[in-house]
């Protein structure tokens, strides 16, 4: 009886061991590093290495340009979480209706997105939303309504940037819902029809609450991903047009590799991390006053 536990481990040291020297090891390292003013200097030559404890946390805290970022990203958040968590429950649900047909072939077609290059996919949308020769602008002339400035109007750069990502990242969702609304028993369906429910009503009654469990699920994955805002304004606007798509990590990108504060970069990841985890956190606990974990 004494052995089980240490076969246990046993098996468990290669894994332990992989994520100790490929995860464990560069949090701690990149947490060092936020107490240290590392930056070009040190660089070159180790002895321009100074501690300097939670000065960079609190500088950020200082940094009109964090706060920016930060308020640009939960914009993101609030705006692309229920419109892509919405999406997502519609098409599974549409995929998981009897009278769908070539169920296999819509399903692949809307998880397309999900797994095509995010680089590649986000230039095409660059120019399908191009003032001059964009797609989108040439079909909105054609119902008389004038060209729209989509990236380089800062009103609507966000917004066209919340729109790619939904339509980029929804098809992960949705594979998800789609499970949990197969999981859900087909008799309650028919007793609610008996009983004279409507769909809408169904809909509340039935698969909501039955989803619970997959809607906190969804919600805390999407909620942590669109935190993580990059690439998206990286490769469409670069930040712009007057810092409107700087997000928290463009501005930790800027940070570190343009202007070579590493230390100032790794106090911008921790922030984000803390700021991700409290939000994570309160979801858990609200979905746990639910009992719905």
């Amino acid at each position: 009886m004494k052995r089980r536990p240490l076969v246990g481990w046993v098996f468990a040291a290669p894994a332990l061991m992989v994520i100790g020297v490929f995860f464990g090891l560069p949090v701690l390292s990149a947490l060092a590093l936020s107490l240290t003013d590392f930056d070009l200097y040190a660089l070159a030559d180790a002895h321009n290495l100074r501690f300097v404890g939670l000065h960079n946390y609190l500088d950020l805290l200082r940094t009109p340009m964090f706060w920016k970022s930060l308020g640009n990203t939960a914009y993101f958040v609030v705006l692309g979480v229920p419109l892509s968590i919405a999406l997502s429950l519609g098409a599974a649900m549409l995929l998981n209706a009897p009278v769908a047909r070539f169920k296999a072939l819509f399903r692949t077609a809307l998880f397309a997105p999900v797994v095509t290059t995010l680089v590649a996919v986000a230039v095409i949308w660059r120019y399908l939303f191009h003032t001059r020769y964009g797609l989108v602008n040439w079909a909105l002339g054609h119902a008389g309504i004038d060209p729209v400035d989509w990236l380089g109007d800062p009103h609507w750069a966000m917004p066209t940037i919340i729109l790619f990502a939904v339509w980029k990242n929804f098809g992960y969702n949705m594979v998800i819902f789609l499970a949990g609304l197969q999981a859900i028993p087909r008799d309650l369906y028919e007793a609610a029809r008996i009983d004279g429910a409507s769909r809408w009503k169904q809909f509340l009654h039935i698969t909501l609450p039955m989803l619970g469990p997959v809607l906190l699920v969804v919600g805390v994955i999407t909620v942590s991903g669109y935190f993580q805002l990059f690439a998206e304004p990286y490769v469409m606007t670069r930040g712009d047009p007057l810092q409107s798509t700087v997000s928290v990590l463009y501005f930790m990108f800027e940070e570190g590799f343009k202007w070579w504060n590493l230390g100032r970069a790794s106090a911008v990841a921790f922030l984000l991390f803390l700021i991700i985890l409290g939000v994570t956190t309160l979801m858990l606990r609200h979905g746990k006053r639910r009992e719905l974990v």
